[in-house]
């Protein structure tokens, strides 16, 4: 799973590890919580346990935002990342505790098991209504892939998409893209996980699949033996498509986790873990209506 045109804006944000506790900030409307420079220390009140981090995210766990399934191992974009969070936070590594949190619990209304979930979650004003959101990590595109032997392989504009069957993943933004921008004959097909949308187009029950861009590069090259990416487009007219961190809503933590990765953003890390890990989304074209 690889994307493309990633950028991010550096703010010059200094993580004080300090020993008081972390006091909840304002939300901003877009229901993404404020980085107004929080003190915040391992042992901060906002923590879901004292003394440890714990990391939520879906199992299984796929690359190139995981490796091998195993998040505790630091391989893929979402593993180094939240490593990273945990590091400007002060956190050794083996504070780090992660957890199993199915997706489309991780924003659900309820209490939480962690204290934050990194798995490919777009913000979205409806989500940050039950939880909190932190700012953008990534900035991602949809994506469509079929294969090369189907109708719409040749494919060059969203236009000539709309008579296929279109597969989507449960409780994804893909859907609504999908509906916005592609606007089929016929609904998009939803599956409860990207295996089952594998298998659906390898057994012709839809004709392509559409999700984020570097997962599109995961499974065409690493799940489908005779894939081909038609391309990418945006999301909700242009308006980029962010993952963010998901938190507990009110939590008095989410300012700690928005000034690390403000700090990662400033000292050029993030930038370094998307190159490294999601570079290969490159080169793909843009999809117009």
């Amino acid at each position: 799973m690889f994307r493309t045109r990633i950028t991010f804006a550096a703010s010059a944000v200094v993580v004080l590890l300090a020993a008081s506790a972390c006091a909840p900030q304002p939300e901003s409307p877009a229901g993404v919580a404020g980085s107004a420079g929080p003190t915040c220390t391992t042992a901060s009140a906002g923590l879901h346990k004292s003394g440890q981090l714990t990391v939520a995210t879906d199992s299984p766990a796929y690359a190139p935002w995981f490796d091998s399934n195993t998040p505790a191992n630091g391989k893929g974009f979402e593993s180094a990342v939240a490593y990273a969070v945990a590091g400007k936070l002060g956190f050794a590594r083996d504070q780090v505790k992660w957890v199993v949190e199915p997706f489309a619990h991780s924003y659900a209304p309820g209490a939480k098991n962690f204290d934050f979930d990194i798995n490919q979650i777009s913000i979205t004003p409806q989500r940050a209504k039950a939880v909190d959101f932190s700012g953008s990590y990534y900035t991602a595109d949809q994506a469509i892939l079929t294969l090369n032997d189907s109708g719409f392989a040749k494919a060059t504009s969203l236009g000539e998409l709309k008579d296929a069957r279109i597969g989507v993943q449960v409780a994804t933004t893909s859907y609504q893209a999908v509906l916005d921008q592609l606007k089929p004959a016929r609904r998009p097909s939803v599956f409860n996980t990207t295996n089952d949308e594998v298998n659906a187009l390898k057994n012709g029950q839809i004709d392509a699949i559409v999700t984020d861009l570097p997962t599109v590069f995961y499974l065409a090259g690493s799940e489908l033996d005779n894939a081909k990416i038609i391309g990418q487009f945006g999301y909700a007219g242009g308006t980029p498509e962010e993952f963010g961190l998901v938190l507990p809503k009110g939590s008095g933590y989410t300012p700690c986790v928005n000034q690390a990765l403000s700090a990662l953003k400033a000292d050029g890390t993030l930038a370094k873990l998307t190159s490294q890990w999601l570079s290969a989304s490159a080169n793909v074209p843009e999809l117009k209506p």
